[in-house]
């Protein structure tokens, strides 16, 4: 069935809006036929790039109404995670570009600085908005200026510790701030018609909060027995009146919670909080995920993210993949290891889809924990399982991981307890850009004792890593893999446990030892293939594991060889340096070895696709070539690539 899309059917407003100060010169009454067009300008755009949708169409009056009571640049706006910022993209000078999103040389798919003044601060990761906030208020009142700062944060981030955090210490501050809780899920405390519009507007007012703190005051100069009971009239009338307890024992005035797609009921309410002259205030804001687009709002966790699309069917152009996904290869083996032992579990932080783990938790709902956006607490968690003698996975995005390392090393590595992490999107990540690239778990987790780290060439060796973690009864481990299809090889029946820091010869040579860390091996042996018609014979080797290191494999490749080109798609200070170390203490530096590490940029790379990422990054076959022939002095060219990186 076709998708019934609104369209305006008026002349148009959006028009005539480029900027917010546009925005803030349209009759009040024209706002409700500028948020439809916005909304279909949002669809319209993300049809053609792919990307999020269904958070930015749930915050489209919200977008509006906050631009148009608000003063921004001057009043700072800050979106937690912003991947609902497309129509905020769209009202602040950039809908010429808003088909460029998530492209090469486009518009990144989140805030960011260097993009646009009315993107104070950058953000991908989820729960920041909050201190961040508080951090420019604090600076605002150090400055003696009087902008407001807001926050938008949604009720899924509201699940991570860091959001806790920054509201505790802004109800002890008490500086101007506005959080917005834009609860487009599990709805705290649902609008309940006429009555919660009415409630909203008044406890928003400048009068209501003018009496209350007044009351709040006057208890204190009471007899201690009478404020006590003072202050207890006053929290029982608060309950009656409103929720919210919890985010005024805090110190936060609540307000709400009002239906965040009625513009009558939102800008008033805005207005008065906007006006007040208070210390933290908390608007509680309940919207519906894709919101006007009957596709997004029947199937949120589908169009949440989303491909390129046909507007009107719905429907969105998934290439056939060839191969199973690395993260499918992963969550089906990791099924097999759970069939064959009981004691094999997984946790995600709010991911379960994106891990795979919606897959597992389908025949093990019991032995499946979503732990929230909460990190930190998934990999401790982990760690108190593990004391009991359960087998967890921890199925985390590398650059989440990111977010748990003091208890990656704390909870886990210290007590070497057998967490095995299990790290996807490792390496580029393309569209998303630098804030999702897996650039750094080598280089964080490598420097950890005792830690076995592993990263598989193809989804046939993944399987083989998922039955080996499961056996390391010891001490922790973790293995990577990339986002994406993997190579097409052949899948054995089940996984077989490898042995332990020992690598594979692929291809004997006399002249270059390729050496490579992960999915780039496939790159290393066309790499032979090129070296071989330049004259260079060459070893391939697969590490298999960066830590323990295959030191006899290496010591081999160094004694046998004129040159050792380590390669990984990862940071400076994984694998290629852990290797350098090893070579440097051995002596084996010493009779004039040519060696080279082939590693990520050591600079952030905006959004692109993953093969054109490698290409230019020189961790492609020709990259590889090229490193070879500078280093014996060859003159004979090689498929050049952009050189971008400095």
């Amino acid at each position: 069935m076709d998708a019934v899309v609104s369209r305006p059917s008026k002349t148009p407003i959006l028009d005539r809006v480029s900027t917010p100060e546009d925005l803030r010169k349209i009759p009040e009454a024209d706002l409700r036929q500028l948020a439809d067009e916005l909304r279909m300008e949002t669809i319209d755009a993300v049809s053609v790039t792919g990307g999020h949708l269904g958070a930015g169409l749930g915050v489209v009056e919200l977008t509006v109404a906050l631009h148009y009571l608000f003063d921004t640049p001057r009043d700072r706006l800050i979106w937690d995670v912003s991947h609902q910022t497309y129509p905020h993209k769209i009202l602040t000078g950039r809908r010429d570009r808003i088909r460029t999103l998530r492209q090469p040389n486009g518009l990144s798919g989140f805030t960011k600085r260097t993009e646009s003044p009315y993107d104070p601060f950058g953000a991908a990761h989820s729960s920041t908005s909050i201190s961040a906030g508080l951090g420019m208020a604090v600076a605002r009142e150090m400055r003696g200026d009087k902008n407001n700062v807001i926050a938008v944060i949604g009720d899924g981030a509201m699940s991570a510790g860091m959001a806790y955090e920054a509201i505790n210490n802004a109800g002890a501050r008490n500086e101007r701030l506005i959080v917005v809780l834009n609860d487009n899920d599990m709805s705290i405390a649902p609008p309940s018609g006429a009555l919660s519009s009415y409630l909203a507007r008044t406890t928003s007012s400048g009068s209501y909060l003018y009496v209350r703190d007044f009351a709040k005051q006057l208890a204190k100069r009471l007899p201690k027995n009478w404020e006590r009971r003072a202050a207890r009239v006053e929290e029982y009338t608060r309950h009656l009146w409103q929720g919210g307890a919890w985010f005024e024992e805090l110190g936060f005035y609540y307000v709400g919670p009002i239906d965040g797609h009625d513009l009558s009921q939102l800008l008033p309410v805005l207005k008065n909080v906007r006006d007040a002259n208070q210390g933290p205030i908390l608007v509680h804001v309940v919207t519906k995920k894709g919101k006007g687009y009957p596709p997004a709002e029947a199937s949120p966790d589908k169009y949440h993210g989303v491909a390129k699309f046909n507007v009107v069917t719905g429907v969105q152009a998934k290439p056939q993949a060839s191969a199973p996904s690395y993260t499918r290869v992963f969550a089906d083996s990791l099924i097999a290891e759970a069939r064959k032992d009981p004691k094999v579990v997984a946790i995600t932080a709010a991911m379960p889809d994106g891990t795979g783990l919606d897959v597992f938790g389908k025949e093990f709902p019991e032995r499946t924990f979503d732990v929230g956006i909460a990190e930190q607490h998934a990999v401790t968690f982990a760690a108190g399982l593990a004391t009991e003698g359960i087998k967890p996975f921890a199925a985390i995005y590398s650059t989440f991981l990111q977010r748990g390392y003091d208890q990656v090393v704390h909870d886990v590595a210290i007590q070497s307890l057998p967490v095995r992490f299990a790290i996807d999107r490792a390496g580029f990540v393309g569209a998303d850009g630098s804030t999702h690239a897996g650039s750094f778990d080598l280089a964080y987790l490598g420097c950890l004792p005792n830690f076995v780290i592993m990263a598989p060439a193809d989804e046939a060796e993944l399987m083989h890593m998922v039955a080996t973690a499961a056996s390391i009864d010891d001490r922790p481990s973790a293995f990577r893999y990339p986002r994406g299809e993997g190579t097409g090889v052949a899948l054995p029946a089940e996984g077989s446990v490898l042995p332990i820091g020992k690598g594979r010869i692929m291809r004997e040579g006399t002249s270059v030892a390729l050496l490579s860390l992960g999915t780039r091996l496939g790159e290393a042996l066309k790499a032979a293939d090129q070296l071989a018609a330049l004259g260079l014979s060459t070893t391939v080797a697969d590490a298999r594991f960066m830590k323990p290191l295959d030191t006899d494999l290496i010591r081999q490749l160094a004694l046998n060889h004129q040159m050792l080109v380590t390669i990984e798609e990862g940071s400076i200070g994984g694998f290629g340096s852990h290797v350098l170390q090893f070579l440097s203490d051995s002596g084996l530096l010493d009779g004039g070895l040519k060696v080279r590490s082939k590693v990520m940029p050591d600079v952030f790379v905006d959004q692109d696709k993953p093969e054109v990422m490698c290409q230019k990054a020189g961790l492609s076959a020709s990259g590889i070539v090229e490193t070879v022939r500078k280093a014996f002095e060859i003159d004979q060219p090689v498929a050049s690539r952009e050189r971008i990186f400095r």
